[in-house]
């Protein structure tokens, strides 16, 4: 049996050293982020991903490891284990295959094979499969006994049959084979259950839909499955009986006489009645293990870009949670996201609350020297911010604040912790603020589940989805860097090492004892001993500490090493950071070691040239077109700016400021083919859209980025004169655009590969 590091140094393309190594590390309990940070000798420069897929690859062969131990045991118990079947198990590499082989001898409920062989009639099947030239009646009427149950010639075939029917469909390369089939050439067929066309309108595509298995996408897959689920949706899979039955055929039908009639009966009544829904079972079960694969991972990328939004950075902030009837929340908050003041005002309903909203905004501006205004983008967003432009605000940002998942933090335990005296709407309208300062900080308070930018989130494994996504968050948490005095206890739960238990420790040891003067006082922190001071050091940032380093990513293992550089060099550390040209002298290859590699070094004179350097992009403004704010106010042909909120498979939705996403088709990203709107989008991008089609029944927009099409009317550009105000027509809540007709094949190879 091949090692499991040489199967994954060959799976993954790198050599069996890399795995064995990132393995002893990551048993040693070292983080991922750790791992493809400051430990790239001993990897060979493994990024994230790569040791992440060791990580998963490893549990798997383990969880293998451990079923194929317990089934010999099992097979020793009975007494069933040969010699060519412990090598049988012990060639299985994959656990579809070892369980194929278990299944003969597996324990199981009683089946109509089991009740024939009671009635002794297996040695009736054992001559029957033999398919000689016998007098079949009479040899059947051999194991006639009243005593046994058995009444005729008759019944006793039946029983035999029924033996061989199991025997025959629990072969395991009949299964392998026939699983191929399903996989290669079934098709699923949707139709819409009788009297729920009506309720189930957002599935009329699959009303009667078809379409090969090894070819439909993940999206319709979890669909379908959905709309079944949901009780709207009969959803099938038809396979090709024909060929399946062949392939029993060939290999159990030896003969043409009444024995060889009686195999091909069992093979039938087998078919149909155990292995086709078996197969149907386990294929229907493979492909939404593939579905939930592509929507984990594109969800986890929305996540990702998502988190590393461009940070407004550390301003003076007012944040509005819009809203009509019961007015906007506004809040006012420091350069650290501290709350200094709260109110509402009322804009939408009437003269007297519009002037008494001016009022109240101008006052808190001034009072405040706010510099940004971010308002959610729910609800009566658009209205709100038509309001604050119409003020003229000189010198202040204004800015829509992407608010999903804001009332989700607002009743959490997080929120009623922090703000215990506040009523929720203050609290969201915090949430917006902070999310506009820095949308990493905020957004980790939230489950990422809740933050508007996944299809089907709730429909894949919720197990497989977590573990993504916490592995998503804390490669940008990391990747970013943590503010040691004054991150919160959510942010800090998810640097390397820590968890929620050190986390609260650290920010109880804060308050106890003021700001970390050095990173080696973390080591004072109850329960945090060297490994997770390991694990977390180099992710921790210092602001203005008396040694430099710790502002920096440099490793605190390193200092001596820096310190060593700098000696070298005539000058300090701090000089040897803000001087390039003492950098540039700097040999590296003389502080090459066997513990330290270039690599290492590398990455310690880019953090001395930019310590503590934020890898996000720099923020800027944006700003919807004014008065296109409902649905109804599209028209085909209209160019708005938008921006990104969601990549699927299939197309990027887009938000053009009508509480309605529009979609941009894969085909309509760009005039080049693409195989993934990610290679030209990533969410929270500005981009510049075309309406093609606006469909306000089903609340479907269709909107394009190709170029050099055919001039069309263009939208007004975005004015800051101020509007002309009337009180809106409040909206329905923003509602995400149900996916589209057009099909997007698989890649058919990729998929024949994984589904084996």
């Amino acid at each position: 049996m091949i090692s499991h590091d040489k199967k994954i140094a060959a799976e993954l393309s790198i050599s069996e050293k890399q795995v064995h190594a990132t393995v002893a590390l990551l048993d040693e309990g070292a983080t991922v982020p750790f791992i493809s940070r400051y430990r790239k000798e001993m990897t060979g420069s493994l990024d994230e991903v790569q040791v992440a897929a060791i990580r998963d690859r490893t549990q798997q062969l383990r969880e293998l490891d451990k079923r194929r131990e317990a089934i010999l045991k099992s097979l020793s118990d009975m007494g069933k284990l040969t010699p060519d079947l412990e090598q049988a198990v012990n060639a299985a590499e994959s656990m579809t295959i070892l369980e194929d082989i278990y299944l003969p001898y597996r324990p199981k409920r009683k089946t109509r094979a089991t009740a024939a062989r009671e009635k002794g009639l297996q040695p009736l099947a054992d001559t029957i499969i033999t398919q000689n030239r016998i007098d079949l009646d009479a040899e059947a009427a051999k194991y006639i006994s009243e005593e046994k149950g058995v009444a005729n010639v008759e019944e006793a075939l039946a029983g035999a049959r029924d033996i061989l029917a199991e025997t025959i469909c629990e072969d395991a390369e009949v299964r392998s084979r026939v699983r191929d089939l399903f996989i290669e050439k079934g098709t699923f067929e949707s139709k819409v259950i009788a009297g729920k066309e009506e309720a189930g309108i957002k599935y009329k595509d699959y009303f009667e839909w078809n379409e090969p298995v090894k070819t439909a996408p993940s999206h319709r897959i979890l669909a379908m499955r959905r709309g079944e689920k949901e009780e709207i949706l009969w959803l099938d899979m038809q396979p090709p009986e024909d060929d399946a039955l062949g392939i029993l055929e060939s290999k159990f039908i030896k003969g043409n006489n009444d024995a060889s009639a009686q195999v091909k009966l069992a093979i039938s009544d087998g078919y149909k009645r155990l292995l086709k829904p078996s197969m149907e079972t386990e294929v229907r079960l493979l492909t939404k293990k593939r579905a939930d694969e592509e929507a984990i991972k594109v969800f986890a990328e929305n996540v990702r870009q998502l988190l590393l939004g461009a940070p407004l950075g550390q301003k003076r902030v007012m944040a509005v949670d819009p809203g009509f009837r019961t007015g906007c929340k506004v809040v006012c908050l420091d350069e650290q996201g501290k709350l200094l003041e709260s109110t509402a005002i009322f804009p939408h309903t009437g003269a007297g609350g519009l002037a008494e909203a001016e009022k109240t905004v101008k006052h808190l501006c001034e009072r405040y020297n706010i510099e940004a205004i971010g308002i959610g983008n729910g609800t009566a967003g658009r209205e709100t911010e038509t309001f604050i432009r119409g003020l003229n605000l000189t010198g202040i940002a204004i800015v829509m604040v992407n608010e999903s998942g804001a009332s989700i933090y607002s009743a959490s335990d997080v929120a009623r912790e922090e703000f215990p005296d506040k009523d929720i709407t203050v609290r969201g309208a915090v949430s917006i603020g902070r999310r506009l300062m820095d949308p990493l900080a905020e957004l980790v308070k939230i489950d990422p589940k809740s933050i508007g930018v996944g299809q089907y989130q709730h429909d894949v494994d919720q197990t497989k989805l977590q573990t993504s996504l916490d592995d998503t968050v804390m490669s940008c948490v990391n990747a970013v860097g943590v503010e040691l005095n004054t991150a919160s206890k959510q942010i800090l739960a998810y640097v390397s090492g820590l968890g929620p238990q050190l986390a609260q420790n650290i920010v109880d040891y804060r308050n106890t004892n003021g700001a970390f003067k050095r990173r080696a006082d973390l080591k004072l922190v109850a329960r945090l001993g060297d490994k997770a001071f390991e694990q977390a050091a180099g992710f921790l940032r210092i602001r203005n500490a008396k040694n430099p380093l710790d502002a920096s990513a440099v490793h605190p293992e390193r200092y001596a090493l820096v310190e060593q550089m700098a000696k070298d060099a005539g000058c300090t550390v701090e000089d040897l950071m803000k001087d390039e040209q003492a950098r540039k002298r700097i040999p590296l290859q003389k502080y090459v070691s066997t513990e330290i590699g270039l690599p290492t070094l590398t990455d310690i004179m880019a953090e001395l040239a930019k310590p503590g350097r934020d890898p996000r992009e720099q923020f800027e403004a944006f700003s919807f077109t004014d008065g296109v704010n409902k649905i109804e106010d599209l028209k085909t042909g209209m160019q708005l700016p938008g921006i990104v909120t969601n990549i699927t498979n299939f197309g990027a939705f887009v938000d053009i400021g009508v509480h309605q996403d529009g979609l941009v088709h894969l085909s309509q990203i760009t005039n080049r083919y693409i195989k993934d709107p990610n290679e030209v989008l990533k969410v929270g991008q500005k981009v510049k859209v075309t309406v093609t089609d606006v469909d306000i029944n089903r609340k479907r927009i269709a909107l394009s980025m190709k170029e050099n099409e055919t001039p069309k009317p263009a939208a007004p550009k975005p004015s800051y004169t101020k509007p002309t105000y009337q009180k809106p027509v409040p909206p329905k809540p923003r509602e995400r655009q149900p996916e589209p007709e057009t099909d997007m094949a698989a890649k058919l190879a990729a998929l024949k590969h994984k589904f084996k």
